[in-house]
């Protein structure tokens, strides 16, 4: 499969955070990767490939020497090298107490998750999908399912320009009184009493008593797309931050380094600041790191530690073809010229010169293309999950990744080439 079809697969299966880290366990699970567990005892092998599924929406996957003495021994290049992305997306979140009646219209409550553009979620077909709770026999363990609708749920409609007539002018949206879908109308004799939970414990198949409570994304149900003459872009959902999933989990797969420990972490939260005990903000990579390196045996863990390098995968911003004004005055990367280099005096991105140095090599060296990205001095832009994970493992790090347009829209436009030249960043990193 090209890295286009790969990336389609997970666009339209990582519909939440949950089945974007399901899609990328089966195709790691299908490449000879062993699934472990947080709360086993590891029996690591040399030469073995492992992925680690945590709390359903953050992954690890990553592959091993065929000698631990080959971590030990110092060398110039990063023996230990890490590519970080995360797997969730702004939406909409369901709440607990879902239901809303309005007149005849049964509505769900719903928050808003990360800097969405509200506007763009409106008069979209829109689906419901995430985890969910169910009582069980023991209360320490609930059965967790997995829920993914298979048709058109929810619509957040527009109001009609004859109804406010200043609408071209801009309108800002009330996240509480705006931004609830419309899910169907109430018959007559219809109750209005746990109407959400009487849809979601049908589609489950079980007693409406036993839903215990739910992680569920409102997400947008259109599929990526083909755009252009000579379909140049990709039109899609969630490419902010799948792209980058996609591309780490195809460059692990196919990046066969014996002399050397190659790490993929993919993160909840980055969306919402990523201190959390999924995100990048946990201990969860400086913890994982050092039990790989405790099982294995290798001594001094704590001077291993600092023969890594992190490349940070997360979008980058285009040059807008209608707001040019708004990119910086020199640096002005353009979908499907390669992926971006992201800098930021403010360290909002964690990139350096020598690490920055290190890649540029990587990709003169195998002719893959990349530009770079700036803020304009006077736009602070958003910052990623590579300034917070270096803070708590100090190595070389690089923020990387694709550029695009609308990001954070409900629909989002990327370089259909772009793609490839992350992927292929991502697996010389792994093998230089």
């Amino acid at each position: 499969m090209s890295e286009t079809e790969i990336l389609f697969d997970l666009l339209r299966e990582g519909v939440s955070p949950a089945h974007a880290v399901a899609s990328c366990g089966r195709r790691l699970k299908e490449a000879g990767f062993e699934k472990i567990n947080y709360e086993e005892i590891w029996n690591l092998k040399e030469g073995g490939k492992y992925y680690v599924n945590h709390h359903d929406t953050t992954l690890f996957a990553f592959t091993l020497p065929e000698k631990k003495e080959q971590l030990e021994t110092e060398k110039k290049a990063p023996v230990i090298r890490i590519a970080a992305a995360h797997t969730d997306f702004p939406c909409l979140r369901i709440k607990p107490s879902a239901d809303i009646r309005t007149n005849s219209y049964a509505q769900v409550n719903v928050e808003v998750y990360g800097g969405a553009i509200l506007n763009t979620w409106l008069d979209r077909p829109l689906g419901i999908a995430g985890r969910v709770a169910v009582r069980s026999e023991n209360p320490f363990v609930p059965e967790i399912k997995l829920f993914s609708s298979d048709k058109n749920l929810l619509t957040i409609p527009n109001l009609a320009i004859h109804m406010n007539r200043e609408v071209n002018k801009g309108v800002e949206l009330n996240k509480q009184t705006d931004m609830l879908p419309v899910m169907g109308l109430f018959g007559e004799n219809e109750g209005e009493t746990d109407y959400f939970l009487n849809f979601l414990a049908e589609e489950l198949k079980v007693k409406k008593e036993d839903i215990l409570d739910f992680e569920l994304t409102v997400y947008c149900r259109e599929q990526p797309e083909f755009i252009g003459g000579k379909d140049e872009f990709i039109s899609s959902p969630r490419l902010d931050n799948l792209t980058s999933c996609a591309a780490l989990v195809s460059a692990i797969i196919d990046a066969k380094r014996a002399e050397g420990m190659n790490l993929i972490a993919l993160f909840d939260h980055e969306e919402i600041g990523s201190r959390s005990k999924q995100g990048a903000g946990s201990i969860l990579l400086h913890d994982m790191l050092c039990r790989i390196l405790e099982n294995l045996g290798c001594g001094e863990v704590s001077r291993l530690l600092y023969q890594s390098m992190i490349l940070s995968v997360d979008v980058a911003h285009g040059l807008h073809p209608n707001q040019a004004g708004k990119m910086d005055v020199t640096n002005k990367p353009v979908l499907g010229k390669g992926f971006c280099i992201k800098e930021a005096s403010s360290q909002s991105y964690a990139t350096d010169c020598e690490a920055i140095g290190a890649i540029q090599q990587i990709c003169d060296g195998k002719k893959i293309p990349y530009q770079k990205f700036v803020n304009r001095s006077d736009m602070p832009g958003g910052g990623t999950l590579g300034s917070i994970a270096s803070a708590l493992l100090p190595v070389k790090t690089v923020d990387v990744g694709i550029p695009l347009l609308a990001m954070h829209s409900a629909r989002e436009l990327m370089g259909r080439s772009d793609q490839q030249a992350l992927k292929d960043l991502a697996e010389a990193f792994f093998l230089a």
